[in-house]
């Protein structure tokens, strides 16, 4: 078989035509430069050389603004016999046959030198030796060099980042002295491009010398960190015709020292009488293990019923570049603020004092392409503990309600979402969560519920509006792209609340509502609407949830 092309040229364009040797048309390209046509010609020359035409060349003549090239394929190699009796016996298990077609034979060879630059040999080769032709097989010696043996040296860091070599060589799992491996070193750059901490600002290097391999990673440090300050504007429910006030602060420093240490502090005032702190810090690589360690603090003041605060240890492991296991044991204490009233009940009251001791595992697994403002992607997380709950007695209640019930009992609780982000086109996404969560015990309580509603979970409510004994809700977002980091959003949420201490202890809640996130390149301007509608809240203007702020990166 014999191929004729033929490419014309019109001013910088180069026009592709595929003719068979009866001169019939078979295809017609268009090239916007030389260079584009040089590419397909040599791919066309791969692809019948794979296929075992080894002799295969182009025969190129130009005339004027024409280049005629001819493709002589010669005469296809069918089998290939080899003996490859120094080949090492670990890169030819399961391989008994010494005949292949030549398209086996190639892949077969590809899968050794894949193979042994991932045992530290990258500059393994392998050619045949004392060939001979018979018929259309040829017959021949395979001869396996696998050239120095290549381990790895420390990694070295590049660019403006304050990221230390250590948390890097921590981070990329590359094991000083141990064989170099070109996957590894794959998988060390997806786990690096995935920091929320940096970006890589060009490709990596690998730099041979003295028999070993450095990475080098140039970095750029993302505006991780974080100073947001949100005011709430929410009909004041205590006094008819008044709004009040409410504010909230988010402080979220990351990568501190450039070791991957990691400080958050968020507060709230959810009402006149509600506030909520939480306090967090998070080291990474302890002591140089692949473990990270947080430790944690939250306390929640729920007007003037009850106090909770617990006390989190938590330890996770990234096994895997998209895939995070965490463990954790969490202490939680919940006292009651007013008892007035209480010496007369004859049963537990809705909340009561109580300590529990719980114990869990939680998975991260998370494919989403950027960290920071994802466009398409996957991301599932759970969490699953147990622990032993011990009511305690408080003395303005009467001894005897405490005599009828177990005092100690086991606790159970699973916490979940899935989310995905859709990127239809440049400027347009969607973005779809799932939440679900249950919580079990005999002697269940107010402040031992779930809360929900507000901007991070139903939309249109005010924060912690629900209490929930088990819930299930959907997100759902189309997003209007008008810059990299700045969109216009329309959101509908819609959800199953049980909550066990209500009149009705299944509530349907639904909202609906629009918004704004501008990137104004030193921070994050939000402002949403919300009009939400439950058992509790009618579906009103005049019960609609403004929510702006801004957020300052740096």
């Amino acid at each position: 078989m014999i191929c004729f092309t033929q490419i014309s040229y019109a001013q910088d364009s180069s026009v592709l035509i595929w003719l068979t040797n009866n001169d019939e048309v078979k295809q017609e390209k268009l090239f916007l430069s030389s260079s584009s046509r040089e590419i397909f010609l040599d791919s066309i020359l791969t692809q019948k050389v794979a296929e075992g035409y080894l002799s295969a060349y182009w025969n190129q003549e130009t005339k004027a603004d024409t280049l005629f090239a001819v493709l002589d394929l010669g005469p296809k190699i069918k089998s290939v016999r080899i003996y490859s009796d120094n080949l090492p016996t670990r890169f030819n298990e399961g391989e008994s046959k010494n005949e292949r077609t030549y398209l086996e034979y190639s892949k077969w060879t590809q899968k050794i030198l894949l193979q042994a630059e991932n045992e530290g040999f990258p500059f393994a080769s392998l050619e045949l030796d004392s060939v001979k032709r018979d018929g259309e097989s040829l017959i021949g010696s395979l001869v396996f060099d696998p050239g120095p043996r290549i381990t790895w040296d420390s990694v070295k860091v590049e660019g403006q980042s304050r990221t230390s070599p250590k948390y890097l060589q921590n981070l990329s799992f590359l094991e000083i002295g141990k064989p170099f491996s070109q996957s590894k070193f794959e998988q060390a750059t997806l786990l690096i491009s995935c920091s929320p901490y940096f970006s890589l600002a060009r490709n990596p290097e690998l730099r041979f010398q003295q028999r070993k391999a450095q990475p080098v990673f140039t970095l750029r440090d993302r505006r991780a960190n974080r100073l947001d300050g949100v005011i709430g504007i929410l009909p004041n429910e205590n006094e008819q015709g008044k709004v009040l006030i409410t504010g909230q602060l988010d402080l979220e420093l990351y990568h501190l020292g450039g070791k991957g240490r990691d400080i958050e502090v968020h507060w709230q005032r959810l009402n006149v009488e509600t506030q909520s702190l939480s306090l967090g810090y998070r080291e990474s690589f302890l002591f140089g293990s692949p473990l990270s360690a947080r430790i944690g603090f939250n306390l929640l003041k729920q007007d003037t019923t009850f106090l909770n605060r617990n006390f989190e240890l938590s330890f996770g492991y990234r096994p895997r570049p998209n895939l995070s296991l965490s463990f954790f044991t969490i202490r939680e204490a919940s006292d009651l603020i007013s008892t007035f009233g209480f010496g007369e009940i004859t049963e537990l009251p809705d909340a009561a004092d109580f300590r529990w001791n719980q114990y869990g595992f939680g998975l991260d697994w998370n494919t989403l392409d950027s960290p920071i403002l994802p466009r398409s992607g996957w991301r599932f997380l759970t969490n699953f503990s147990a622990g032993n709950k011990r009511i305690i007695q408080n003395t303005a209640i009467p001894e005897e309600i405490y005599n009828s019930i177990d005092l100690n009992t086991a606790q159970y609780s699973v916490y979940g979402s899935i989310e995905k982000f859709i990127n239809v086109n440049p400027s347009w996404g969607m973005w779809a969560r799932s939440s679900f969560g249950w919580i079990e015990n005999e002697n269940l309580l107010t402040n031992d519920l779930f809360r929900l509603g507000g901007l991070k979970s139903i939309r249109g409510f005010n924060e912690n509006f629900f209490y929930a004994r088990s819930f299930g809700y959907l997100n759902f977002e189309q997003r209007l792209f008008f810059g990299e980091g700045s969109y216009l959003l329309a959101f509908v949420d819609g959800g199953i609340i049980q909550d066990p201490f209500s009149q009705i202890s299944r509530d349907t809640a639904f909202s609906v509502g629009g918004g704004l996130n501008l990137d104004t390149g030193n921070g994050l301007f939000k402002f949403i609407l919300g009009l939400g509608s439950s058992n509790e809240q009618p579906f009103s203007i005049s019960y609609s949830r403004i929510h702006f702020g801004y957020v300052a990166t740096f």
